[in-house]
């Protein structure tokens, strides 16, 4: 089932974020800078330029590509994992195409006597550029960074101008290979952000770098183009309506050419992730007449950052906890290059999982992103380049340099980072700070530097060894998603433990998206290299798995539980259910996990509704029999409190639900709450199905090998050789449902704790994810076949095996009643009882019960109590993206109807604390999850936990361990077949 965004809040968002970054008109547009593009701005308005590849796809003639691109997407050149030449400068083989790029445009003569800067946002990677056939400037190396040439005196006014670019995928220099290329992520070639003309008057402002705290001092370094005699600096601040609040004239001092500036601003609103107010800053450069030269405008917001050494982040003064995710810039279609549209996008994705972080892995984004950033609120970790290589110490220089300048004024950015996994370069940890008068912390991802503690990929147990080191806990990567492992699984055990510890602030999933790419030379498929790309909380075009939702809920802000389940055991651990009873009163328990805002800020919507029965149509909605909004309580940042909805149980309700909006519009999370009525169901179920058919008596017949039981033109067919049910006839029609109830049980073969992932060893393997199973039925002692009143009741007995008694009561309305009793003791990973029936039969299922998304052991968050329904699908991970998928282990299950092209098959589980599986969960081709035992259709007591990419399932948390089971199992579930 698909859920849907407020579409009218995210307009206002989206509204909010294309006025906030509009420029203010103070000075005339002759004054103010000018972009001129030459190439589109994203992928979805890409210019056409001539080009021609030289190796590769389409090489060797010219023709014609999109600009901004990669131009592999494009049709070009050769496709290319950078890990497969890990910790090689100039490997052989190694894909080393060119790209020639042409391009005409005209230079109006309005720009003479301007100062003109050609600017590229981008280009992979070492770049020269001619104009009109004479080199603007020395070649540049290096692929995620703004670099530009001032090509005033080069340009033809009122004339066509002709604009050559050579564009290497590979660099001439063996650092930046290493630092960008020889890493665990796709390698492209082209221009692939946006290429322009900057238009400024001939004296102008070149950068400003700001430093807006949050007492409301505002501290500016201003730099000029050149010295400008008697001038002076004139700075304006407006709020966001575009009023002024503040402004202040400051003189340029004789010969130089810079100056700093200092104003105050009183009681100024602050800028959070939570709290995302902006303001504007008008810097127009005057001559000594006073006349305006030139002037550029800045949005930036009020806030102050302080690390607070073995204690945490703080910001405006609040320490706040870090729920963030690490971001690659990437669409399959398109590769890098992205569009404003698809930033904002990327942002709303992120915020719409309750996190509050990004990390920019491993380069500076696009500067639309950061805008989005900025407007809609993240937190961000802007990196340099460096998977596990780093930057000479010379061009880390240059890059920093300019990767500060552009990204210096946004607010969003709270970190810096230097390099990733040891791609540290220790020389340049101090050029951060020259060009950032805020100077934040600056990071080394993986290691501990600045007072963070940055270590990547720590099993439950080992984090709880880093907390106790005195610097402040931040992993910039933990959680290593592959396929459905990793993200949720393990997610709830590690948050808990990392929220409550005093000197751990959070940290970064790993990753954001598979980074599967549009194989444009094998038509469309999307190729994730293996299990290399295959990391997302999302698929590579967004499609959200079920660890999407098991993150928003457990990232929510804001938390609830009834008072009347506070102290249920269900509700302390890591499970996700909470039922509440007649007795509740309509007050729950909250918890404000918000840094800033008080819970008044939030609203409230619930409902108590009334679900169909299995038996009705299968189209049938829950039906609302009450609801009501409410503002949420005054309730203070990190404090609980009460929330009261005023309404009591209603009679016909069979749960309530509850969800959290949050100011902008957004919902946090809904809360479903099942309604527990306590009533014994045993006899009920058997009593209901007799009623239709009362009069009629249950008949058998008897062979040889098999007992046939006929009710209601239906034939139960069970086996004298094992006491199983072999199948089901509905009129002629056979049902293969059958060969049960099984007892099958499993746990994992190796207990092993040996990772078999690390960037060092690609080829280690762990056998912690293979299985051993355990079924035993014992010895079969015989049917026994009994008539009570209408029904007749066959009790398959058992000794000395796993499985002790299965009992069967056959009604006249042709309804089955299972109750089965079966043992274990030992270590156990999946346990229950199943029946077969052929796969390649079932064409869809609906149910009542958590979902839409299957749940594991260590992931059962994430998940609604509802009606909910899907078709059959058998998506390959990494290969095929479909969610939710058809199987897998399902919580909470009243009833669940399978469609079949046999007929019907209903099963009603009346054993509330058990698991329904639908066959066994898919891993990837490589198997590098788990093989887990075939278990039908299943009744299941324990299900499995599942493993993320780096760590053993054991090494997951206490809601990853296997269980200890000693004793008697029951549980009781009701067929019918139609």
């Amino acid at each position: 089932m698909k859920r849907v965004i407020n579409l009218i809040s995210l307009a206002v968002l989206t509204a909010n974020l294309f006025a906030q970054s509009t420029p203010v008109e103070i000075t005339p547009r002759e004054q103010r800078t000018q972009l001129h593009y030459l190439s589109g701005r994203g992928c979805d308005d890409m210019v056409q330029w001539d080009f021609q590849c030289t190796d590769g796809r389409n090489a060797g003639k010219w023709s014609k590509i999109g600009v901004p691109s990669c131009w592999e997407l494009q049709g070009f050149g050769t496709y290319q994992y950078g890990i497969s030449f890990y910790g090689k400068p100039f490997p052989e083989g190694v894909a080393n195409e060119k790209g020639m790029y042409k391009y005409e445009f005209e230079a109006p003569e309005q720009w003479r006597g301007k100062q003109l800067e050609l600017v590229f946002e981008a280009s992979m990677t070492d770049t020269e550029v001619k104009l009109n056939g004479r080199k603007v400037g020395s070649k540049h190396q290096g692929a995620f960074y703004r670099f530009s040439y001032n090509v005033t005196d080069m340009l033809k006014y009122g004339k066509k101008n002709l604009l050559e670019v050579t564009v290497a995928k590979e660099s001439e220099n063996a650092s930046v290979n290493l630092a960008e290329r020889r890493a665990d992520y796709w390698n492209f070639g082209g221009i692939f952000r946006p290429v322009f003309v900057q238009v400024k008057p001939a004296l102008n402002i070149r950068h400003v770098a700001l430093d807006a705290q949050a007492d409301g001092t505002f501290r500016v370094h201003c730099y000029l183009n050149q010295a400008v005699e008697g001038s002076s600096i004139r700075t304006q601040i407006l709020d966001n309506k575009g009023k002024k609040i503040a402004q202040t004239t400051t003189p340029v001092k004789v010969g130089s050419d810079w100056a700093t500036l200092q104003m105050s601003v009183a009681q100024p609103a602050l800028w959070t992730a939570e709290t995302p107010n902006l303001y504007k800053a008008c810097f127009e450069l005057l001559n000594k007449e006073g006349k305006v030269l030139h002037s550029e405008t800045e949005t930036f917001g009020f806030r102050t950052i302080e690390v607070r050494l073995s204690d945490g982040l703080y910001v405006n003064g609040v320490r706040i906890n870090v729920r963030g995710v690490n971001r690659h810039s990437f669409r399959p279609e398109s590769g890098r290059t992205l569009s404003k549209a698809k930033n904002i996008e990327d942002v709303l994705l992120i915020k719409d999982m309750n996190m509050n972080a990004v990390r920019l892995s491993h380069y500076p984004a696009d500067p639309e992103f950061l805008e989005a950033c900025d407007s809609l609120g993240l937190y961000v970790m802007n990196e340099l380049a460096g998977w596990h290589g780093k930057y000479d110490t010379p061009t880390g220089i240059g890059l920093i340099k300019g990767m500060v300048e552009r990204d210096v004024n946004h607010p969003s950015v709270i970190w810096w980072c230097n390099g990733n996994e040891k791609g540290w370069n220790t020389e340049l940890d101090g050029e951060f700070h020259k060009y950032d008068p805020q100077r934040r912390p600056v990071i080394h991802p993986q290691g501990n530097f600045s007072g963070f503690e940055t270590m990547h990929y720590r099993s439950y147990g080992e984090s709880q060894n880093y907390m106790r080191l005195p610097e402040i806990f931040m992993p910039t990567e933990f959680l290593h998603g592959l396929y459905d492992g990793g993200h949720g699984a393990g997610l709830y055990d590690y948050w808990e433990m990392m929220r409550r510890h005093p000197r751990c602030i959070g940290g970064f999933l790993w990753v954001l998206a598979d980074e599967g790419v549009k194989r444009v030379d094998r038509n469309g498929f999307i190729d994730n290299q293996g299990n290399y790309g295959a990391d997302g909380i999302v698929g590579p075009n967004h499609e959200k798995e079920g660890s999407f939702y098991t993150i928003k809920q457990l990232w929510s802000p804001v938390q609830v539980i009834p008072v009347a389940a506070a102290n249920d055991k269900n509700c302390a651990g890591g499970k996700n259910v909470t039922m509440i009873d007649a007795s509740f009163n309509g007050e729950f328990t909250v918890e404000n996990r918000y840094d800033f805002l008080n819970l008044n800020t939030c609203r409230f919507i619930w409902k108590q509704v009334k679900f169909p029965s299995a038996g009705e149509r299968t189209d049938a909605a829950p039906r609302i029999l009450k609801q009501g909004e409410l503002k949420g309580s005054n309730v203070p940042p990190h404090a609980s409190g009460k929330l009261t909805i005023g309404t009591a149980v209603l009679a016909e309700a069979d749960a309530l639900f509850l969800t959290a909006i949050d100011g902008n519009g957004q919902e946090l999370w809904r809360w479903s709450f099942p309604v527990n009525r306590q009533h014994d169901t045993k006899g009920v179920t058997a009593s209901n199905a007799s009623s239709n058919s009362a009069s009629k008596r249950v008949t058998f017949e008897e062979t040889k090998d098999v007992v046939a039981v006929k009710a209601n033109n239906r034939t139960f067919v069970f086996s004298k050789n094992n006491g199983q049910l072999q199948n089901v006839t509905v009129g002629a029609q056979t049902i293969s449902f059958g060969n049960g109830p099984r007892v099958i049980a499993a746990r994992r073969a190796d207990r092993s704790l040996d990772q078999f992932y690390n960037h060092d060893d690609e080829k280690a393997q762990d056998k912690n994810r293979t299985y051993t199973e355990f079924e035993d039925a014992g010895v079969f002692a015989g049917l026994d076949v009994q008539q009570k009143e209408n029904d007749l009741v066959v009790t398959a007995n058992y000794r000395l095996g796993n499985l002790d008694r299965a009992q069967w009561t056959i009604t006249p309305a042709g309804t089955a009643i299972l109750d089965y009793t079966y043992n274990f003791s030992g270590v156990v990973d999946l346990m229950g009882v199943c029946f077969d029936y052929p796969e390649d039969k079932v064409l869809s299922k609906r149910w009542l019960g958590a979902g839409p998304y299957r749940v594991w052991q260590n992931r059962l968050h994430g998940t609604q109590f509802d009606i909910w329904a899907n078709e059959y699908n058998d998506p390959i991970p990494g290969e095929t993206f479909t969610y939710p998928e058809f199987k897998g282990y399902f919580a909470q299950v009243q009833w669940m109807n399978l469609r079949t092209q046999e007929g019907a098959v209903s099963l009603t589980n009346e054993t509330p604390e058990t698991y329904v599986g639908v066959y066994q969960p898919r891993d990837g081709r490589d198997r590098l999850l788990y093989t887990l035992p075939e278990s039908g259709i299943s009744i299941l007591h324990v299900i499995p936990a599942v493993r993320n990419k780096v760590n053993a399932t054991d090494l997951c948390g206490p809601s990853s361990q296997p269980q200890w089971v000693d004793g008697p199992q029951t549980g009781r579930i009701v067929l019918e077949f139609n």
